[in-house]
């Protein structure tokens, strides 16, 4: 959905410094003589129904709190990392900020990002999972709220499925990652692959479907630093891709370098009978499939004991260190988030609400463009195993992503994929340890 660049430690560091100076230019702006204030409120909105339910969200706050406005100021996922930093080192940043949990990292610790425990109220605090906190929690002090989430899923075409002799998984009996490899065969025949892994950015997607066989990667010892290990247990999943690919041969090599949407156009045309891919993706299949596909969504492959755990990276909302109006800005956070506000921002991006009581909504719940399967791996969903290492960004561009995709292809074993993620990894790691 979005790239994010490189931000090194020592720059963040850097700024932190530069940004507290110029925020004591913040106070009393935006502020008119009439007492009444305005908040910025950068979204990330791209979908035109998740743009429309945002602008209509902040159009219906500011028609009831005519002394705190709020502007609806458009962002990109594309950019936002970079444009952040930037308008935090010139004391500019949005008061309300639309980020991923990914990217608050850098952001958190450098000081930018508000700790928000003190200032939400205890129903929007109760309304979301003590391990979707955990997701925006860093050094022990929360810096954004997860708000929307989307599990990994297989996108299949049902007339192949249906003419075919597998059982159909469902997220009460998903297949285990043997079950889906034996899928994977028996689907790939008169010109289809069973399946088509789109890995143009290969990490995050390996990672976090290899919680499911216990995979971790990331380890953090008693002294609070990370290390990078890469076990049986976290080579499962990629093993299983790389035979795909170059042992049966029931998964297309030609998408190694794709993105999701790539694969679209060969999964409409039948040449993939299956794409995982996440959740939000079942909106552009509606609008770009052609007339009469039929298509159904069905759970990941689980790992040892149905374990269908998998890592996600939320949406978030957070508030600028330096913006004055802190508190103005967590009420409209907590009305923007109340839970028929959830469901309406989750439909508009074809995602899940994080929030319990929005996510019991009938509307996600539907069989219809496999609404309920998704809603039932809700309960599943972890935070990613990157999310609170600091140097990660530099470790999945400069080591996983280059080591990762000349797995995949063939150029490199499992113990070469190994030493680099490693060893060469950890030495990335401890330069931000130190």
């Amino acid at each position: 959905m979005r790239r994010r660049t490189l931000l090194a430690a020592s720059a963040a560091g850097t700024l932190s410094a530069a940004g507290t100076l110029l925020s004591a230019c913040a106070p009393g702006r935006r502020r008119a003589s009439d007492g009444r204030i305005t908040l910025r409120f950068q979204s990330l909105a791209w979908q035109q129904e998740s743009i429309e339910a945002n602008k209509q969200l902040v159009a219906e706050w500011n028609e009831a709190h005519p002394d705190i406005r709020v502007d609806y100021v458009q962002g990109s996922w594309d950019s936002v990392h970079d444009q952040l930093l930037t308008s935090f080192e010139g004391g500019e940043a949005p008061d309300i900020i639309h980020d991923a949990t990914d990217d608050l990292a850098d952001f958190a610790y450098g000081g930018y990002l508000a700790d928000l425990t003190d200032l939400l109220p205890r129903r929007l605090k109760d309304e979301i999972p003590p391990q979707t906190w955990q997701t925006a929690t860093f050094g022990g002090a929360v810096h954004g709220v997860p708000f929307l989430q989307e599990p990994r899923v297989l996108i299949a075409n049902r007339a192949l499925l249906e003419r075919s002799r597998v059982r159909i998984p469902t997220p009460e009996r998903p297949w285990s990652w043997g079950e889906f490899e034996d899928a994977a065969k028996e689907l790939t025949r008169d010109g289809t692959y069973g399946v088509a892994w789109p890995l143009k950015e290969p990490v995050s997607a390996t990672l976090n479907l290899s919680l499911s066989t216990g995979g971790k990667v990331f380890h953090r010892g008693a002294d609070g630093k990370v290390t990078v290990r890469f076990d049986a247990a976290d080579q499962r999943v990629p093993r299983v891709i790389h035979d795909q690919l170059g042992g049966d041969r029931s998964a297309a090599r030609t998408t190694l370098g794709m993105g999701g949407s790539d694969t679209l156009p060969g999964f409409f045309g039948g040449k993939y009978a299956m794409v995982p891919l996440g959740f939000s993706y079942r909106q552009q299949i509606v609008q770009q499939a052609p007339k009469g596909f039929a298509w159904t969504v069905l759970p990941s492959p689980a790992g040892p004991g149905g374990d269908q755990r998998q890592g996600v990276s939320p949406q978030t909302l957070s508030i600028a260190a330096d913006s004055p109006y802190q508190r103005e800005a967590a009420r409209f956070i907590d009305f923007f988030l109340r839970p028929p506000h959830m469901v309406r921002l989750a439909r508009g991006d074809w995602m899940l609400p994080t929030g319990l009581t929005a996510l019991r909504d009938p509307a996600l719940h539907t069989r219809r463009h496999g609404w309920a399967t998704g809603a039932a791996l809700a309960g599943r969903l972890r935070p990613a195993p990157a999310q609170s290492v600091r140097g990660y960004p530099e470790w999945k561009d400069k080591v996983a992503t280059p080591a990762l995709q000349e797995y995949y292809s063939g150029a490199i074993g499992m113990r070469e994929l190994r030493e680099r993620l490693v060893e060469d990894g950890n030495l990335v790691l401890a330069r931000y340890q130190r």
